[in-house]
Formats: C-alpha cells, structure tokens, sequence
C-alpha cells in the first residue's frame, strides 16, 4: 500500500465540525488535524505538522495500490465524499462528519466523528489506521478494546472507535477486502444504545438535513451561490458553541510563507476577527451566531470595560506561548506554537469592534432579545475607554512584536465605537447620551483625519503623522469614517493598488517588521481591494479580480490566512475565517441584484 508518509501534506484539506469539535480531511481522506476534546485542545490527529517521535497522528481509511481520488462536499453541508479508485478497476466511498441536528430543544453535537465506507467496485482492499497521539504527538495513548470497540486514553479525555469492523482489523491495521458497507463512531467512551450501522445511517441523514436547512434560511447573493454558502458553513464551523467563542483558524503553526518563523497559533478568540465574523453572518441572515458570541464578550469583558485583543474560548486570558518540540511542523517548517502573547498587547481598535458587533442588537428586529438602555449601559465602558486610547500607540491589527505606534485603523476604530453609541443613543431616545457620544465621535474624528491624511502624499497612511501605507486603510469608507467617493480615500486605494499589489494579490503592508519583510500576500486584504474598487466605481475591475482569486480556493472551497503570489499556493493557518469573511463580502458587493435572474 502507498504509504500516507509519502503524500506531502499540503493544504488542500477540507473542514468538517459540529461546533464541538472540528477535524481537517486531506485529499484521500486522511484525518490529518483535530483536537480533542475541543478547538484548543490536545491535538489528538496532529500529522498535518509531522510528528518527530512516533508514527500516526492521523486516521486513514487507506485502498491498496490507489491512484487516484475525488472529493466533494455533499451539496449546503458539512459532509465530505471521497472517492479512491484504484489500478484494478476497484473503488470505495467515504463519507465523512460531526452528527448536528436539532433534539430535545437544543443541539446535538457531540465530541464525535463519524465515518461510512462503502464498496463501490471491483475487490478493493483496504487497510483502517487509526493512530491517536497525545501531548502534542510526544506520546501514544495507552489502548484498551472489548468485543466491538476500542479505547484510547488521551490524557482528560478517554476516545471510543466503536464500529462493525472486526476489532483485531483495526487493532493490528490489517488489510482486508472491502465488501461490505462499514461504520465508525469515533467519540465519547460511551456505549451505544443501537447497532452502530442504523446510528451512523440516521446521524448522517439528520446531519444532512440540518445543514441544509440552515443554508436554506441564507440571504445569499445572486451570483457565486456555492462560495458563499461554503463560507458561511467554515464560519459557522469556527464557533465553539458551548461558549460562542469564534476561533480565527482550526491550526496552529502553519507557516504564513516556506521557512519562514512566522507561525502563531490561531486557535483562540480574537474579538477583532470575531466581531468580522458575525457581521458577515449577519449580512446573510444567520443571526443565531452574534447573539452567542456577544454572550462569550460579555463573560470575558472586565468589570471596567478593559478588553484584550483575544481569550480562549473558555474565556481564558493567559495564553502563554511556548515552543512545541515534538512537532516538527507543516513540511518540517517548525517551530511549532502553543499560546499566543498576542493577549499581552495593546490593540486599541478592539473596542470599536465589540461595539459594531453589538450595534445589531438595537436595529434588528429578528432577534429573540433586542438591545435596550441596560444593554446600552453596559456597553458604554467600550466608548470611554476608546475615547481615552484613540490617539495612543498600540501595536495595531497586524500584531507588531516590536513597536508601538498611532495606527490609524486603531483610531478610527475607537472612533467608530463613539459614532456606534452616539447612533445607539439616537434610536433609544437618549438625548443626553446623544449629545455626549456624538461630541467625543466628532472630536476624534476631527483629530484623527488632521493626523492620518497626509497631505504632501495625498493619501491617508498606517499611522498618525507617519508616510507608510497599509491595507486597513482600505475600510475607511467600509466603517463609515469617509464617503467611498471622497477624493482623499480614491487617492488611497489608488497608492495601495500601486504601492501594495502584486499581480492579483495584495502585501498587508511592504515595510519590514519584527522578522523581515512580508513574502506572501494576506487574502484578506485582496478581498479589502476588492471591496474598496468597487466601492468607488471601478466596479468591472473589481469583479475580474475576484473571480480570479474564487480561482484559488482549493479543491474544496476553502481558503487559508495567506497565498503565494507566483502559484497561488496556500499558506498560513487554515481555514481562516478572515478570508472567509472578505469573500463574503465582496460577493454580496458585487453580485447583480435578484431581480436580474427573472
């Protein structure tokens, strides 16, 4: 058999999940990266970054002599089809998901991974490799096994296979000739209440059909329907329902550009990409998602209003960081990390976006529970406190390790923060809070335009007083700070073209950092231009471009954190619900209206 070894991990992976846990699946099916028992936790299927000390961290349903594979997402779900075929005419079907659906008034969604194998062809043989390891891959987990399952102790949390393959086929991997329908449930250490044939048939068809009835109640867009809807699913995806915690990736450590140190680990909270997050959900409809995650804000929200930039989705704030030694990383390209200081610095713009995200609580009338004046209470801390940091250095969105200055989107961020309450206050009938939000929103805004426009460049620029570009200024308009056709932001997203842009892709910024210049384009910000071209009439352009960059999603839709600006290739941790976001928004920018499809 072909030795999964052998297959550079790339990452052309799909997402499966439940809200409870999530797990990636390679091109031949390979569960490849998953944690256990949830988003941050041990990760238990860890061969995506290379093991050093034993083999597995993965889970194979391998086919001898395999030559080839498809691989599909069965139609507004989060369920995956592969099919392997191999040299002789023989063909197997894997079906693969987290069961979802509704039950007893709430969701089922269980720390569980289900999987259906099935025939397809001639006599193809296959070989099951389930091989867990715990400690961030430094151990394999003692085993245990009964009549029909088999049992792993992952340190906190005991992991059952239970499945109607003979025990000793999985146990020892022993190849087999497929020729029946087979079953796995891996979850909890629990026992079935009903044969694991019937349990796996019924999750897999209620699992369907919960997912496409979320999709159904989507305001999707005319145009790129199967984009979005795959956006909005990996979004969905990245919530870790049991807090409403919104995850910026499912990774850690995949590195933004080859060899390079720039690895983080994504796998937390940050209120900044969150807050992105449910404001794309909204704009299509699925509201469900702000409520929770504004639940997670208010639990991790100190009494004073004070915010850091992210939390773990536990609402824990200390993220130490450290180095992982028993990984060797995405292709060897270590180092592995645990933790992210990230939760240690100052990133101003914070505020503004808890208070954007929860600026829907007042207007939308399609929630269960809308904003009133105790809400609008609670959130005014985030205004005093933007108000009194506007005009202080932070180390910005983009995370300088190294220094601290005014930047820009930190600023108008604050501003935005003191704009959204003084529109608040307006709605709730507040007239002294009206006037009061409304006087700090315009001296700001005041000060921040003196001190952001540069006028010999003609553009605005990254930070208070400074000359550089940088692709947050591309959401001034987006934020409202200026009109799309104010000559001063044409004239910036016209230098950011120039200055940022390279074929069709774009840098974040171009000036060195903490390690070196930038290699790889940040596809977030290409979405950003995206979204600005169109807004100020270059809209044909606009549309070219993104059709362009749809291009190079992979195989399943899916987009990660950064691309290569030669071959597209993708780097950067994965999926990155940044860049989910800005394909959702471009798309519902771009797409003609309803009306044109009569």
């Amino acid at each position: 058999m072909t030795s999964p070894a052998n297959l550079q991990s790339s990452l052309d992976l799909g997402l499966i999940g439940n809200g409870s846990i999530a797990a990636l699946i390679d091109a031949r099916a390979r569960i490849v990266w998953g944690c256990v028992p949830a988003f941050d936790g041990d990760p238990t299927f860890c061969a995506l970054l290379s093991p050093r000390r034993h083999e597995g961290g993965d889970y194979v349903i391998e086919l001898e002599d395999c030559v080839s594979s498809e691989q599909e997402y069965l139609l507004n779900t989060a369920v995956i089809r592969t099919i392997l075929r191999d040299s002789k005419g023989g063909a197997i079907e894997i079906i693969d998901f987290a069961p979802r659906w509704h039950q007893n008034e709430r969701f089922y969604r269980p720390v569980m991974l289900l999987r259906r194998v099935r025939p397809m062809s001639g006599l193809p043989r296959v070989r099951i490799r389930l091989r867990p390891l715990a400690d961030y891959g430094a151990s394999q987990p003692e085993t245990t096994w009964g009549s029909n399952h088999i049992r792993y102790l992952i340190p906190g949390f005991t992991l059952r296979l239970t499945s109607d393959v003979p025990v000793r086929l999985i146990r020892d991997s022993l190849p087999f000739v497929l020729d029946r329908d087979l079953h796995l449930v891996l979850g909890p250490d629990e026992t079935l209440t009903q044969p694991v044939a019937t349990f796996v048939r019924q999750s897999e068809e209620k699992t369907i059909a919960y997912w496409r009835d979320w999709v159904r109640y989507l305001s999707i867009p005319l145009e790129w329907q199967d984009a979005v809807i795959r956006s909005a699913i990996t979004l969905k995806l990245c919530q870790y329902e049991e807090t409403g915690a919104i995850v910026a990736a499912m990774t850690t450590s995949i590195p933004e550009a080859a060899n390079t140190v720039r690895n983080w680990d994504y796998r937390y909270c940050w209120l900044r990409d969150s807050a992105f997050v449910v404001r794309a959900l909204n704009r299509l409809g699925a509201t469900r998602s702000m409520e929770d995650y504004l639940r997670y804000v208010a639990n991790v929200a100190a009494t004073d209003g004070a915010l850091q930039p992210l939390y773990g989705i536990g609402f824990e704030r200390e993220l130490a960081e450290s180095e992982v030694e028993s990984l060797a990383g995405y292709r060897g390209m270590g180092p592995v990390r645990r933790g992210n200081l990230a939760w240690l610095q100052a990133q101003h713009d914070v505020y503004g976006s808890v208070v954007l995200a929860a600026t829907q609580l007042f207007f939308d009338q399609r929630l269960t529970r809308m904003g009133d004046a105790a809400i609008f209470a609670r959130i005014e801390p985030l205004g005093e406190l933007a108000y009194s940091l506007h005009d202080q250095p932070d180390a910005g969105l983009w995370e300088f390790r190294g220094r601290a200055e005014v930047h820009t989107y930190s600023s108008v961020m604050c501003w935005a923060a003191c704009d959204r309450l003084a529109k608040i206050a307006v709605h709730l009938n507040l007239a002294p809070q009206v006037k009061y939000w409304r006087q700090r929103a315009d001296e700001m805004h005041a000060r921040i335009t003196e001190h952001a426009y540069n006028s010999e460049l003609g553009h605005f620029v990254e930070a208070l007083d400074g000359n550089r570009l940088d692709a947050s200024l591309l959401l001034l308009a987006d934020l409202g700070f200026v009109k799309a056709d104010d000559p001063r932001f044409v004239r910036t997203v016209e230098a950011i073209g120039k200055g940022l842009r390279r074929g069709d892709a774009l840098f974040r910024y171009v000036a060195p950092d903490d390690f070196g210049s930038p290699e790889t384009s940040f596809t977030i910000c290409t979405f950003w231009y995206i979204d600005a071209l169109a807004s100020i009439g270059r809209h044909e352009e606009a549309r070219t471009l993104f059709e362009r960059i749809l291009a190079r999603r992979n195989p399943l839709g899916l987009l990660s954190e950064d691309l290569e600006f030669g071959d597209g290739e993708a780097w950067g941790n994965f999926p990155q619900t940044y860049s989910h976001v800005g394909l959702i928004n471009a798309a519902m920018r771009l797409s003609r209206p309803w009306q044109d499809a009569a």
